[in-house]
């Protein structure tokens, strides 16, 4: 009785759905108009490369992974693929764990690599810190180790004011250290510079994660591949950035090691990141990795970076503009005059940032025109 009644439910249902007059082919046409815009896309922005659009080559790839019927959770040939190109790209023994945003890669990586006491000693400017809403603490349970760097970056003797209390039950023990590759205020790690925080962390018994939201604009700026600021120096994990540089919504966790293997499948179905069409996320990481003589990742960043420069050069000239950190990635942090910031905001978007009076971040994304950047420049100038 109770398959038969769902079987009229069925019929029922597919009826409602089959155009008038003739009989459902099998395939759902379309009843109502595609949906209209409900924004101007000529609007530009300088607040964040999470206003840009994406990409027309990773709308296209979404579009090549649909139709038909793929396995689930993973169980299908892009993620297949996607886990090849990650052994190409950042060595053998690479693991790679698609997911849905950064939040959720940085909580995944740290979660599967440390035990419940385990700690992180990071940048009091990091992202995890500063903008996570408290996530590593209150999904994870764990305890951030912040110190103050004033370029945002982690040096040695930096990480050493944390790196005490090792065997103290009454502390958290400092077990990793995250950094972020390019920074919160756009600085960017050397690979030297970066070389001797992973070795100095090694040699006191602690993990490496590299919170790479913007790792291809680090490596654009470097001229290297995104192993090289990576898993060439000994980095254990990484938050491979993706939705900052193009993707539509897709992040992923790379392990580089044994450590947070065995737990990476576990942590990642209980913090929610994992997608049953995962061939989805998949098919827009791999439009972005796929090697070609210039991948789009690259592409994407090294545009993004080249308005940042020409933004600067502009304001450069601009009367009572100053520049609080060097720019060496997609973001440009200069103090404006009084009263500047409000009159150019009428034309474009942009955060003011908590590090003094006028100081504002002005965040170039890849789909930035030369355009948008000359139209800033002279608003600027114009409120000056």
């Amino acid at each position: 009785m109770l398959h038969a009644a769902a079987a009229r439910i069925r019929r029922i249902r597919w009826a409602m759905l089959a155009p008038t007059g003739r009989r459902a082919s099998g395939r759902q046409e379309r009843m109502t108009p595609p949906l209209a815009p409900l924004h101007d896309p000529r609007i530009r922005s300088f607040a964040s490369d999470n206003f840009a659009a994406a990409h027309p080559e990773v709308l296209e790839a979404v579009g090549v992974a649909n139709g038909g019927h793929l396995g689930s959770y993973g169980a299908d040939p892009y993620t297949e693929r996607l886990r090849e190109l990650t052994t190409e790209l950042f060595g053998e023994g690479a693991t790679v764990w698609p997911l849905f945003n950064g939040t959720g890669a940085n909580v995944v990586a740290l979660q599967s690599m440390l035990p419940p006491w385990g700690s992180v000693i990071t940048a009091a400017t990091s992202h995890m810190h500063t903008d996570e809403n408290g996530a590593p603490a209150r999904v994870a349970g764990i305890t951030l180790l912040t110190v103050d760097a004033p370029d945002a970056k982690l040096t040695p003797e930096l990480i050493d004011r944390q790196a005490w209390g090792r065997g103290d039950q009454h502390r958290a023990q400092p077990l990793a250290v995250s950094v972020t590759q390019s920074t919160e205020l756009g600085t960017a790690y050397t690979a030297d510079g970066l070389r001797a925080v992973v070795e100095h962390a090694h040699g006191l018994g602690m993990l490496v994660h590299l919170d790479g939201a913007r790792l291809a604009n680090a490596a654009a700026a470097a001229g290297v591949p995104l192993a090289a600021l990576s898993s060439d120096l000994g980095v254990d994990a990484i938050s491979l950035g993706g939705t900052k540089n193009g993707l539509l919504g897709a992040e992923a966790v790379v392990l580089l090691g044994e450590a947070g293997r065995a737990g990476a499948p576990y942590v990642r179905k209980m913090d929610m990141q994992l997608a049953s069409k995962m061939r989805f996320v998949s098919a827009q990481l791999l439009a972005l990795l796929e090697p070609a003589e210039a991948p789009l990742w690259q592409r994407n960043a090294a545009h993004a970076n080249a308005m940042a420069r020409r933004l600067r050069a502009g304001l450069e000239a601009v009367d009572g503009v100053r520049f609080t950190v060097p720019t060496e990635a997609n973001a440009v942090f200069a103090a404006l005059p009084p009263g500047a910031a409000e009159r150019a905001r009428e034309r474009f978007a942009f955060y003011d940032w908590p590090g003094g009076a006028g100081e504002v971040r002005l965040m170039c994304s890849w789909d930035t025109e030369p355009g948008d950047v000359d139209e800033l420049v002279a608003a600027v100038s114009s409120a000056v």
